[in-house]
């Protein structure tokens, strides 16, 4: 008799569910902290015809050599480290986590988190630790200190500012935690732009470190193109477990047109950093409302009924996210993304009919 999934499938996958994405056709998208601005028109004409004459019938340079290069330049990654493409962080988070999967290894990270950090973990067959922040989610540095001690983790995973509460973790702190790993540490700065904060100048101070992007929230979310920067010892073991020809030819010359003008986005993202204040202030001001400091493009925002509050801006057709039952310390807890002046106006709106 054919066996099925359950008796084939290991049993740590059936116990996990999918990543799911809601269905955000016709809504006001404030789901997904994406950068809500379009490339201006003449932009996308001349992408328009730079992607019509791109070779798709011939595979993609299998490292984007040339895509690498530029983005060290306009990201500038020091003299003497390199950088690695992937397709999205997520496929660079896998990368580095097959990588290290040996028996019995250990993955650290603040507890709540980006949840891909502990589901790669999973997938790989190593031991997720999580190490719970502060109730106002600031990073409890002595806690984790004592967790690297304890559980000598083979790589730690620190998003800079965090996903999902916006925090932006002292730099000491960030600065103590490398010190004291004796693995890897990937700091994720996928909200690099809106913080104004990086480690990436000082990626020759810390043999242990690495630095994590992805170009997905500056506005180029779709094409799907995560970088990784750090000493070519490391990069050069987890190019071994990266997919053949992951970043597909579409992509490359999209992301080469737009950084040429990569002036554009960061305009964009001025933009959403201003207007970020004024919906933390709106947010702030609604009943029964606790608005976390953020220095990302999104707020955390923990209301009286998450669920009924949920429920009812989706019903009102707009789109957030809902931490709700995600983890003890984010119940009640919505996450919303930045959007434009008129889309943040629809949200407040919104949100006073919902509470």
């Amino acid at each position: 008799m054919a066996k099925s999934p359950q008796d084939l499938v290991r049993q740590e996958i059936l116990g996990i569910q999918a990543y799911h994405v809601s269905d955000s056709g016709g809504m006001v998208k404030l789901d997904a902290m994406e950068n809500p601005y379009r490339l201006p028109p003449e932009m996308q004409s001349e992408l328009g015809a730079l992607l019509a004459r791109v070779e798709i019938n011939r595979y993609p340079d299998p490292t984007g050599r040339e895509l690498r290069e530029q983005l060290r330049q306009k990201m500038r990654v020091p003299d003497g480290m390199e950088v690695l493409l992937g397709n999205g962080s997520d496929d660079l988070i896998q990368m580095i986590t097959l990588a290290l999967a040996k028996p019995a290894a250990v993955v650290m990270y603040p507890d709540p988190t980006f949840v891909m950090y502990k589901l790669n973990a999973i997938l790989c067959g190593m031991k997720p630790v999580g190490v719970q922040s502060n109730p106002d989610f600031t990073l409890d540095t002595k806690a984790f200190l004592a967790a690297i001690r304890e559980h000598n983790p083979a790589l730690v995973f620190i998003a800079y500012p965090n996903n999902p509460t916006g925090a932006l973790f002292e730099e000491r702190d960030i600065e103590e935690i490398i010190r004291a790993a004796n693995g890897l540490v990937v700091l994720d700065e996928a909200y690099h732009a809106f913080a104004q904060k990086s480690f990436m100048s000082r990626l020759a101070e810390f043999p242990n470190l690495v630095v994590m992007r992805t170009v997905s929230k500056l506005g180029l979310a779709g094409i799907r193109l995560g970088y990784l920067a750090g000493a070519p010892a490391w990069l050069q073991e987890f190019n071994k477990v990266r997919q053949a020809y992951n970043v597909n030819v579409l992509t490359q010359a999209a992301a080469s047109y737009v950084l040429g003008k990569l002036d554009v986005l960061e305009a964009q993202a001025a933009r959403i950093r201003g207007e970020r204040k004024s919906l933390g202030d709106g947010l702030s001001a609604l009943p029964g409302v606790t608005v976390y400091p953020t220095a990302a493009n999104f707020f955390l925002a923990r209301v009286p009924d998450g669920p009924r509050s949920f429920a009812s801006l989706k019903s009102q057709g707009v789109l957030v996210r809902s931490f709700h039952g995600a983890h003890p310390m984010l119940s009640n807890c919505l996450r919303i993304t930045v959007g434009t002046p008129d889309e943040n106006r629809v949200l407040l709106s919104a949100m006073r009919e919902a509470l």
